[in-house]
């Protein structure tokens, strides 16, 4: 709580990346099933403007080196949930 916190995420393609990459973060609570996306990327980041995590999201990840890592600062304990990392790089499936 309270230090930011990086939630990691790597991946492997078998073709060249491209501005086609996309990625995206989502996330859903602990406590209620409502699942939202609080990050996406494509060429560039787009955190997400709205919702618990506004400002709050910074990209550190490098495409070219595999890495989709978000951080989240001021992390608290409602922030608890399942945060999933989805890679799409066509034609990789």
């Amino acid at each position: 709580v309270g230090e930011q916190v990086s939630l990691k995420c790597s991946f492997k393609s078998s073709s060249p990346i491209t501005e086609s990459l996309t990625i995206d973060w989502t996330y859903r609570p602990v406590t209620s099933g409502q699942m939202e996306t609080i990050f996406h990327y494509q060429s560039v980041p787009y955190p997400t403007t709205v919702g618990k995590f506004k400002d709050r999201i910074s990209w550190v990840g490098n495409v070219a080196k595999g890495d989709a890592s978000i951080a989240i600062q001021s992390p608290v304990m409602s922030d608890n949930g399942t945060f999933i990392c989805s890679v799409k790089n066509p034609p990789d499936a």
